[in-house]
């Protein structure tokens, strides 16, 4: 356990920079959005020559302005840092085993001859990358509140219109991707993801074991993981009232296929590295 966490704590200080780049990139462009948009209300209202609770377009029928209008409003400053967040992390689940074998001193090679189990490479990887995403995720959650507080000293408490979490969380399609309504629906965003960066650090793998060839093996492997995970839905019919098995009995056979793809790709990845890559 202690080598894990000696690996875990590598893998995140090899990414912090990064990720506290892509942390200062949201919280500029974030409270950019606030303080911009807020204050150009403000102007136009004063324009306009409108007062308490008078007509006003920009503002609902009230013509008072609410957090949730104002995030509405300005969602493309809110959702390209989330959306770089998001690429540069998918682009990290390659590079962090690939930086490994092409980076300076062939750094894999000292990883492999730790005098710890090599699985815990495995695993030290991926829970870096669920660190990184669930950090970034309650980093992005944690400014809400301070967008609002933010907002709130911009906009006099006569033109302010009250939101709710939920109302906040709703105003972006990315703010309600990253944080689904219920357990369930977080279950299955968060699951499908870790499911999917679990097969393609086995397909990193398979790669690396076999080299030329192997390229062939790991598109194959991903392609057998998809039609696993897709072909229950399509071929069963989710969505068809009439169909031969109930939706809840198709879900079942869905959560087999994914809980089957994650054992399969922990193992097949555990055993390429610990039998199949050598120093």
């Amino acid at each position: 356990m202690k080598s894990y966490l000696k690996l875990v704590h590598m893998e995140v200080n090899r990414f912090k920079y990064i990720l506290l780049g892509l942390m200062g990139i949201t919280a500029l462009c974030q409270f950019g959005a606030v303080i911009w948009w807020t204050k150009w209300w403000i102007n136009e209202w004063v324009e306009d020559g409108l007062q308490n609770g008078a007509s006003f377009g920009y503002g609902g029928t009230s013509g008072k302005l609410s957090f949730f209008e104002m995030i509405y409003n300005t969602q493309i400053l809110f959702i390209a840092p989330i959306l770089l967040s998001v690429g540069v992390l998918a682009i990290y689940v390659f590079l962090i085993w690939y930086r490994d074998w092409f980076g300076r001193d062939t750094f894999i090679y000292r990883l492999l001859t730790l005098p710890t189990a090599r699985q815990h490479i495995y695993f030290a990887k991926v829970t870096a990358i669920l660190l990184f995403v669930f950090g970034l995720v309650s980093f992005q959650l944690a400014l809400l509140p301070v967008e609002e507080f933010i907002f709130n000293l911009i906009v006099p408490l006569n033109l302010r219109e009250p939101s709710t979490l939920l109302d906040i969380i709703k105003s972006t399609q990315a703010l309600t991707i990253l944080t689904p309504g219920n357990f369930d629906e977080f279950l299955v965003s968060y699951g499908l993801g870790i499911m999917a960066v679990l097969a393609i650090f086995t397909a990193i793998l398979i790669e690396r074991s076999y080299r030329r060839i192997g390229i062939l093996y790991a598109v194959l492997y991903l392609t057998i993981c998809s039609l696993a995970v897709i072909l229950p839905i399509v071929s069963l019919g989710l969505n068809v009232m009439d169909g031969y098995l109930y939706p809840n009995e198709i879900f079942v056979i869905e959560l087999v296929m994914c809980i089957c793809v994650v054992a399969i790709s922990v193992w097949l990845g555990c055993r390429l590295l610990a039998k199949k890559i050598t120093v």
